[in-house]
């Protein structure tokens, strides 16, 4: 790929993850409203509060990816695209939630981090790892043709 062609990706790759900040801010802070009104910092828990942080998060990613990232205006196959971005999404789920799970239960909190600041970190290895995966799974499969 030439550097011609390399710009537009860039471009949409640097929308996509201005998307992906404020989709983190928001699951950040669905997470950490979670583990405060439940008491939940580690154990198999944090799956199930990290599932509904990322499911808010996601929703609007959709839309803002759909619109803005991707510039996807057409309308005819939007349950086909919604099924295959829930699909990538999924799969990025499973990735972001196992990820902070292995690391919040198996890994002890470094650097003096409480069991809060420790969810958080892991939250954002998994949310790096997770987004490499959903920008190619939707360039690829969900809005192959934008």
């Amino acid at each position: 790929m030439d550097a011609a062609n390399l710009k537009p990706v860039v471009y949409q790759f640097l929308k996509f993850a201005l998307v992906g900040v404020l989709n983190t801010a928001i699951n950040f802070l669905v997470l950490n409203l979670l583990s405060h009104l439940f008491g939940v910092t580690k154990g198999e828990a944090v799956i199930g509060i990290s599932i509904v942080a990322f499911t808010v998060a996601t929703a609007n990613s959709y839309f803002l990816n759909k619109r803005w990232s991707f510039q996807d205006k057409t309308g005819g196959d939007s349950g086909r695209k919604l099924s295959l971005f829930l699909i990538v999404s999924l799969i990025g789920l499973a990735i972001n939630s196992g990820t902070v799970y292995l690391i919040t239960t198996y890994t002890r909190p470094m650097f003096g981090l409480s069991g809060t600041l420790w969810l958080n970190a892991a939250a954002v290895v998994a949310t790096g790892i997770s987004l490499i995966w959903n920008f190619i799974g939707y360039k690829i499969f969900v809005f192959k043709h934008s």
